[in-house]
């Protein structure tokens, strides 16, 4: 019942947003999900633009015995003849804190992907590929990947 609750209010936000819906945007909040060899982080996600090209990407994921907190610097650029999408690259720290007396681990996320806006709809997705550089005993993970489902706010 709370989950068609969040449902309708999300489906009633956009509605009342979509005149003010653009092809491109500033801020942006919602779902995100990390995933790599039998792990699913889940959690809110959000993308804010400093200028045209640059945006900071912070998450706050959670799994089963971890959470995982990540703030990404991307530089975005168009891709020619596709309206609202981009292509993006970038890098930032990620802290993991571990359950079961095992403590904090940090790795290092370089990222690539595409970021979609839809045009007059207040929605932004993105999936990218986000492998982790573990520091410490944290290891390394090439197959890691992201989705992004979020709501436009400006």
């Amino acid at each position: 019942m709370k989950k068609l609750c969040l449902a309708i209010a999300a489906i009633a936000i956009m509605g009342s947003n979509h005149l003010l819906a653009q092809t491109d945007y500033n801020i942006a909040a919602g779902l995100g999900i990390d995933f790599f060899s039998g792990v699913t982080l889940v959690g809110p996600s959000g993308k804010f633009f400093l200028a045209d090209e640059h945006a900071i990407q912070g998450e706050f994921m959670f799994e089963t015995g971890v959470t995982a907190i990540t703030a990404i610097y991307e530089y975005h650029g168009p891709i020619s003849g596709a309206d609202g999408l981009k292509w993006f690259t970038g890098l930032g720290p990620s802290v993991w804190i571990l359950s079961n007396g095992i403590g904090t681990r940090v790795a290092l996320r370089p990222t690539a992907g595409l970021d979609y806006k839809i045009k007059d709809v207040a929605l932004a997705f993105s999936f990218d590929w986000r492998p982790f550089l573990g520091l410490g005993n944290l290891g390394n993970e090439v197959g890691a990947f992201g989705i992004g489902i979020r709501y436009v706010i400006e």
